[in-house]
C-alpha cells in the first residue's frame, strides 16, 4: 500500500523538475493523502491487534 504513495511521491517530484507544476502539485497531494490513510490503517491494526490478544 505504501508503494502507492511512494509512486506518486516520485512522479511529483520529476513533474516539478520538468516544470510540470500543476501535475507535481496533484501527485503530491495524492500521495500525502495515502499516506496518512495507510498510516491510519496502521495504527488502527495495531490497536486491534493489541486488544485482540490482552483477551
Amino acid at each position: 500500500m505504501l508503494y502507492y504513495a511512494l509512486v506518486f511521491l516520485v512522479v511529483a517530484i520529476i513533474a516539478g523538475v520538468l516544470g510540470f507544476g500543476g501535475i507535481a502539485g496533484a501527485s503530491a497531494g495524492i500521495a500525502q493523502i495515502l499516506f496518512f490513510l495507510f498510516l491510519a490503517l496502521l495504527v488502527i491494526s495495531l490497536v486491534m491487534n493489541f486488544v485482540r490478544r490482552s483477551r
